[in-house]
């Protein structure tokens, strides 16, 4: 993790520590960047979720991309699987998304993804930080700033809505069956989806029933999306409908409801999902990728189908890495991020919802029989803000804390102590097999961390 950049690209609070002035500045730098010696026409697309400041950011990032002297292709509200889909297939440099996903309205994010619509090299990350920092001899530059184009070089920024059109095209094309005539919820965040996903599933039969479609700048995940699930099962539940899908701001993630209102989160997904692409013989060395936050739940339920598994640290980019390396073809988080690598360089929540909906058909099944093999532990994690994550991790009396839960726990459970990716926070998560022994094992560790004088 950079000064600015997590594993998510640079987050923060729009207009404080994510400005327009930084959005401009990495436009700057990725015109000059991606034309090299060669001085060739640079081409980036441009996407954004529906956030008031995420016009600010786009407008900023590419004006400073075209006088760099790139070619800027507009999408506008598109998901951020969709900038991925569209930079992947149209012989685009590099791809710009805008937005800090299930975050609420006051923070933006700028995402970053290569010629191949994956998250882009940790190598060009530090390089765009260290022209943020203004440490221009490190690039090679020796004084002055990176040069502007002029004349016929600057660069022009041009509609590209037919890009987007594509992207919705794509993901109809994927489905074998017809939606008919299942009634089917979405809950679109107020966010990137709100009208894509509604026009995909009708296209494909469904009777839809969406909410969190009715975005104003301000509302984006506001009680609604995939990280206020609470909304969609109630909705669900009240007009008894067939399945529900809730998307975060971006629509990388999905999270289901069944038919009875219970959630199918991305662990129960990665089950349902894996075990029927073993039994179409397409799941690649047998294997379903998680992260270290997966529920001892799902595991069991691999265990009994005779999947294998394995597990990397969190964060999206960690699990499309191991698929990279490996060959693997699925794998994801319990939040939603789902990868189906023969479709998709990252999580796509619409996408995601297709796969669900076809796996129901194809199994004939509702999705609560489909999920119900995945019998969760309960689980809590807390977040505590610290002054030093590094002196938290090597503590001693820290360490020893979490070795006597360990202890404690032995087969029945699990803790779990992780940094935060994007903030000065530690995550202490326990699964056991009540929330009461949860809750204790986390205020354990906790009460150290504060006692030592860490939080």
């Amino acid at each position: 993790m950079g000064k600015y950049f997590g594993t998510d690209g640079f987050r923060g609070e729009a207009g404080a520590s994510l400005t327009a002035e930084h959005a401009y500045r990495i436009g700057r730098f990725l015109g000059w960047y991606y034309a090299g010696a060669s001085g060739k026409r640079v081409r980036a697309a441009i996407g954004k979720d529906t956030r008031r400041s995420s016009y600010m950011l786009e407008y900023a990032i590419a004006a400073g991309l075209a006088a760099s002297g790139a070619d800027v292709y507009m999408l506008h509200v598109i998901p951020t699987p969709g900038v991925s889909y569209a930079v992947a297939r149209e012989d685009f440099d590099c791809g710009i998304m805008i937005s800090a996903s299930h975050n609420p309205y006051m923070d933006n994010g700028i995402k970053l993804v290569n010629s191949r619509g994956e998250k882009m090299e940790d190598t060009t990350i530090e390089q765009i930080e260290l022209y943020l920092d203004g440490k221009l001899s490190e690039l090679g530059l020796s004084e002055g700033d990176l040069p502007f184009a002029t004349g016929d070089r600057i660069g022009q920024i041009v509609d590209y809505s037919e890009g987007r059109n594509r992207y919705i095209g794509y993901l109809i094309s994927l489905s074998r069956h017809s939606f008919k005539p299942f009634r089917v919820a979405l809950d679109c965040a107020n966010g990137s989806a709100w009208m894509l996903a509604k026009s995909v599933f009708e296209a494909l039969g469904a009777k839809v029933y969406a909410i969190g479609t009715s975005p104003d700048g301000l509302n984006i995940n506001r009680g609604v999306g995939s990280t206020h699930i609470e909304s969609l099962a109630r909705y669900v539940r009240e007009n008894h409908l067939d399945v529900g899908f809730a998307f975060d701001g971006d629509a990388d993630r999905c999270i289901a409801i069944d038919e009875n209102g219970a959630v199918v989160n991305g662990d129960h997904i990665m089950y349902l999902l894996g075990t029927q692409l073993k039994r179409n013989g397409e799941l690649v060395n047998n294997t379903v990728v998680t992260t270290v936050m997966s529920n001892l739940g799902l595991y069991h339920a691999l265990d009994e189908e005779g999947i294998s598994y394995v597990q990397t640290k969190v964060g999206d980019r960690f699990v499309y890495e191991n698929m990279q390396q490996t060959g693997n073809c699925i794998g994801g988080e319990q939040s939603g991020h789902i990868i189906l690598k023969k479709y998709a360089t990252t999580g796509d929540g619409v996408l995601t919802a297709i796969k669900v909906m076809e796996t129901m058909i194809d199994r004939k099944l509702p999705l609560s029989k489909l999920a119900s093999p995945v019998q969760m532990l309960p689980q809590v994690m807390k977040n505590l803000r610290v002054a030093d994550k590094r002196a938290v991790r090597e503590d001693e009396a820290v360490k020893a804390a979490v070795e006597q839960v360990k202890a404690e726990l032995g087969d029945t459970g699990r803790i779990l102590v992780r940094e935060s990716g994007t903030e000065p926070v530690i995550r202490v998560m326990v699964e056991a097999p009540t929330l009461d022994v949860c809750e204790a094992c986390v205020e354990q560790v906790l009460q150290v961390i504060r006692e030592r004088g860490l939080a």
